[in-house]
């Protein structure tokens, strides 16, 4: 047979074994699904309330399959609960949440102008020079920066920014990034839960729990300090060979051989005065909102939404360019027909059944709840993106609200769990596959999905320990 024939034998038998995987892939979520809501109809469910959890369920768990389809599945899923009556028009517009749409949009847009400045860069150049350094000092200060990025910026900008720091040092101190890059993905997780910038999982519980800016911080930032600082011990611990390589490494001739050439212009100083005003803004809007008798939330949504558009109105050549490449459309697209469809969920009345399945099998003991919220959301987090998980979570929880149960420490436990369980496998969050993703492509390394969950889910299940125990032992979050 000639090598030309061989390969388009090769070639393929490939593409047969694709869509034969495509197809058990498919009979697999039709079956989980289609379970799940039978299941559900012989417990107390109505034919139409099953009908719409089977048609959620393809969304969501299609997601887990077919992670590159996700934005055609929800959109498939909510023209069938259109052309079924299960939802119309209006209420759809209702359900799909635009007031942390319209925030992650003017988040993204101002986080996009940041990135171009490159302060970043010149910040890791500086700590390369610091005298006497050695690998210890630096993991932390990598471990700190990325947490703090992503409180700031969100996960994804913040691993983006960190990863392509990490490959330029790691080229300079002819050191394998690998490690570097998973540590800087386990703290940015993290980092993600302290603030409601750190993930869209914050903005969506802060507008639909009540909470505040300032209540992030001073609920979840000191947990997610405590956090951080235990994961960081034990990451030291797991890759001290790493680390004792990377301090012999640290010489000053290395060290040198970083470029620090970097001007700040005047449009530079603009740009971050104005990302430093937004978040003066937004950590103060409860008082702002009080002061003026604004309605809750407002400022904070439109805080996002009044910066960018003073920096597309500044920076007008670039404008364009922050929309078209600085907002990620597709998680918007996502985001949007996602939340439309929870809307559903609780509309249709599933949410308060779940929540009394819930309350029947665990009482009303605000600990056993908690711990089976926070523990829950974590591990389903690990295997599906954490804002389907909250997106899912929502209905149910609001619904306990009815049955005169206290919500505010259910609240912080979705948001531990969805970022802390996102560290337990390599699908738990978007920023451990983008970071991932960078590794392969920029340094041709491959990370093993078992060689992540075993650091992965030490990480994970300390995190929401500590979490958990925070949560049940402090009076703060309940108030």
């Amino acid at each position: 047979m000639s090598p030309r024939r061989l390969q388009k034998d090769c070639s393929g038998n490939h593409f047969l074994m694709k869509i034969n995987s495509s197809y058990l892939k498919i009979l697999i979520l039709l079956t989980i699904s289609g379970l799940l809501a039978a299941i559900c109809r012989m417990n107390g469910f109505t034919a139409k309330q099953s009908f719409v959890l089977f048609v959620f369920l393809l969304s969501i768990l299609g997601t887990l399959f077919f992670w590159e389809l996700r934005v055609g599945l929800v959109f498939l899923g909510s023209g069938v609960l259109f052309l079924t009556r299960s939802v119309n028009l209006e209420n759809f517009i209702k359900f799909a949440s635009l007031d942390v749409i319209l925030f992650l949009i003017g988040i993204m847009i101002v986080v996009g102008a940041m990135r171009e400045t490159g302060i970043f860069h010149l910040l890791i150049s500086a700590i390369l020079r610091i005298k006497h350094i050695n690998g210890v000092a630096l993991f932390i200060i990598l471990g700190v920066m990325s947490a703090v990025l992503s409180a700031l910026m969100g996960e994804v900008a913040s691993i983006l920014l960190m990863t392509a720091m990490i490959f330029d040092m790691c080229k300079s101190l002819k050191m394998k990034p690998a490690p570097l890059v998973i540590f800087s993905v386990l703290t940015t997780n993290i980092g993600s839960a302290a603030t409601l910038l750190g993930n869209p999982v914050g903005v969506l519980l802060a507008l639909r729990g009540g909470l505040s800016f300032e209540d992030f911080l001073r609920c979840a930032l000191p947990v997610s300090a405590v956090v951080l600082i235990v994961v960081m011990a034990i990451l030291l611990m797991w890759y001290r060979s790493y680390v004792k390589e990377m301090s012999s490494k640290l010489t000053s001739e290395n060290r040198q051989t970083v470029p620090f050439s970097f001007s700040i212009d005047n449009r530079t100083k603009i740009s971050i005065a104005m990302f430093l005003l937004m978040l003066a803004s937004m950590a103060f809007h409860r008082r702002i909102e009080v002061l003026f008798g604004i309605e809750n939330n407002t400022v904070l949504i439109m805080s996002p939404i009044i910066f960018a558009g003073l920096l597309m109105i500044f920076r007008k050549d670039k404008a364009l360019y922050y929309i078209e490449r600085g907002v990620d459309w597709s998680s918007i697209l996502f985001f949007m027909f996602l939340f439309a469809q929870t809307g559903v969920i609780q509309a249709s009345g599933i949410g308060q059944l779940f929540a009394e399945k819930i309350t029947a099998a665990f009482g009303t003991h605000p600990r056993l709840l908690s711990g089976m919220v926070l523990f829950s959301s974590g591990f389903l987090s690990s295997v599906l993106d954490n804002t389907v998980v909250v997106a899912a979570y929502i209905p149910v929880i609001k619904s306990l609200h009815l049955m005169h149960m206290s919500l505010k420490p259910l609240w912080w436990c979705i948001l531990f769990g969805a970022c802390f369980g996102g560290n337990i496998t390599v699908l738990g969050s978007t920023a451990n596959i983008v970071a991932l993703g960078a590794l392969e492509r920029e340094e041709h390394v491959k990370v093993n999905f078992m060689d992540w969950i075993k650091i992965g889910m030490i990480v994970g299940v300390v995190s929401m320990l500590i979490a958990y125990f925070a949560v049940i032992s402090f009076n703060i979050f309940s108030v």
